[in-house]
């Protein structure tokens, strides 16, 4: 397990490996590995004239574009902290993040599908943001180009000297959670742990020289970041990048540039299961998909397979506090279990399933996963209570999910403990019983929340998407659930709903539902 590298390094290699080849191809044209260091040392030159010191925090609030990856690198050569924004953030929910995080410097969108991102957050009230560099190439806006013209005064070698004091110890970049069950933390990790999460990642799924990505995950997570282009710069693999999901936008993609790697959240495939264009599309240059959430359903990955036309599909497990990856499944995998599995813990990495004390579990009994290892955040910014909370002093991440492993230590995730709930005396998993739920062939998505009852404390509330001409009737859904499932899981209610709340990494927001 090698932790002794840092992002800069990676880039230096690469531009050394693959120089010629490309590196980002998007609808701005192509960028060779050679011209993706040159650029970005150019970038980080002027960086370090708008005074960003080692250790300081910048922010990138764009959607995926080759410049989102130039700024990036731009910013960890000089030794700054890279701090992501969520594109659907509202101007108060980034600017929240900024003041938090203490940002200095930040890389903004002009507009984008409506939204001008760098005149909102030019409008908050961030006492420690000097400057942001508006993103564009409309007339009146400056590019990227334009502010790097501004290192002029920064000597190649002063740049050596910051790029040759950053420490794979050091901090890389610092990832808000989602914000589904409460407010967004700041999760730290460094340079070192996230190259040597995502060599494991890149290994398991053979992420090579030869792969084509489509980064449609975006880069503000750790599935569009680190196992994106991140991944991508360790392996020689071009990406292509996506600033939004479109089905039918996708398949030309996957035609165009004879596409092969392509991971994503259930909802990406289920949305091109779903399309129409799909029949017609050619896929024959699809190798590998990569997926994962709380529980897949097994159908979809069947599906994969069998309609998208995948040779390998891989199933993972990962959260933000953990680098992004805990768990995968690797080509040696049968079918089956990478159907029903997150497969195994990564090399170097422990994984707990673990009773209300803390106490480990055998194999087949439900509990909290607990995380330990190579991969574990250094905690959240400025948030010692939390970070108590969530790293026991052994180490043990607490993740928050409720999972099972089997007698060869392969991992399924069953539910997140919040969203558990208790009927008549018995635990529920929401997660379980949508999976359940998704056999009908009426319901194309489903979720599944504890609803408040007189008689039994909470049963189950299910909000249905119906697929396509399908017209189920409550009355009808319960009781085709009560005679596939436990009656104490047999949702007592359910509603229709024209699409589910969804963040933008594909998470439903059950919060949102239980609003309602």
């Amino acid at each position: 397990m090698d932790l002794d590298r840092t992002i800069p390094g990676i880039l230096n290699e690469a531009a050394a490996r693959f120089s010629k080849r490309a590196a980002i191809v998007s609808d701005a044209g192509a960028l060779s590995f050679g011209e993706l260091r040159e650029r970005s040392r150019r970038l980080a030159r002027a960086v370090m004239a708008a005074g960003l010191e080692p250790g300081e925090r910048f922010a990138i609030w764009a959607p995926n574009t080759t410049d989102w990856v130039l700024a990036a690198l731009a910013g960890q050569q000089v030794g700054g902290v890279l701090v992501p924004l969520n594109t659907r953030f509202k101007g108060g929910e980034a600017a929240d993040i900024v003041r938090r995080a203490g940002v200095r410097l930040a890389f903004a969108m002009g507009e984008f599908l409506g939204i001008d991102y760098a005149a909102t957050l030019q409008g908050q009230d961030c006492p420690d943001l000097e400057r942001v560099v508006r993103l564009g190439t409309k007339a009146g806006e400056q590019s990227l180009d334009g502010f790097a013209g501004h290192g002029a005064g920064v000597s190649e070698a002063d740049l050596d000297a910051r790029i040759g004091a950053v420490r794979p110890t050091d901090l890389s970049d610092i990832l808000y959670t989602s914000g589904t069950t409460g407010a967004p933390k700041g999760a730290m990790t460094t340079h070192g742990q996230n190259i040597a999460v995502f060599e494991e990642w890149s290994a398991a799924v053979g992420l090579c020289i030869e792969d084509r990505y489509l980064v449609v995950n975006p880069f503000f997570h750790s599935f569009g970041y680190k196992a994106g282009w991140l991944a991508a710069l360790l392996c020689g693999a071009t990406i292509y990048p996506e600033t939004r999901f479109d089905a039918r936008r996708v398949l030309r993609q996957i035609e165009r540039h004879r596409i092969t790697m392509l991971p994503g959240p259930p909802t990406l495939f289920q949305s091109l299961l779903a399309e129409p264009a799909t029949r017609n599309a050619d896929l024959s240059s699809l190798r590998c998909a990569v997926t994962g959430a709380a529980v897949v359903p097994v159908q979809l990955v069947k599906d994969m397979k069998r309609e998208l036309g995948f040779d390998e599909v891989y199933t993972a497990y990962g959260l933000t506090e953990s680098s992004g990856v805990v768990s995968l499944c690797d080509r040696e995998d049968d079918f089956e279990t990478i159907a029903s599995t997150c497969g195994r813990a990564m090399r170097g990495v422990e994984i707990r399933i673990a009773d209300a004390e803390g106490a480990a579990l055998p194999a087949g009994e439900p509990g909290e996963v607990w995380v330990r290892g190579f991969n574990v955040m250094q905690g959240y910014l400025d948030d010692p209570e939390a970070t108590a909370g969530a790293i026991t002093p052994s180490g043990w991440l607490r993740t928050g999910d409720v999972g099972v492993l089997d007698e060869r230590g392969y991992l399924r995730i069953t539910d997140r403990l919040k969203d558990m709930y208790i009927c008549g005396g018995f635990n529920c998993y929401p997660a379980e019983i949508e999976n359940l739920l998704l056999d009908h062939p009426d319901i194309a998505e489903v979720a599944v929340i504890g609803s408040p009852d007189e008689r039994l404390g909470e049963v189950g509330y299910a909000f249905v998407v119906r697929t396509p001409g399908g017209e189920p009737q409550p009355e009808d859904l319960i009781e085709w659930a009560r005679g596939r499932m436990a009656n104490f899981k047999a949702p007592r209610h359910f509603s229709f709903l024209d699409e589910l709340p969804r963040n933008a990494t594909g998470k439903v927001q059950k919060f949102l539902l239980r609003r309602d």
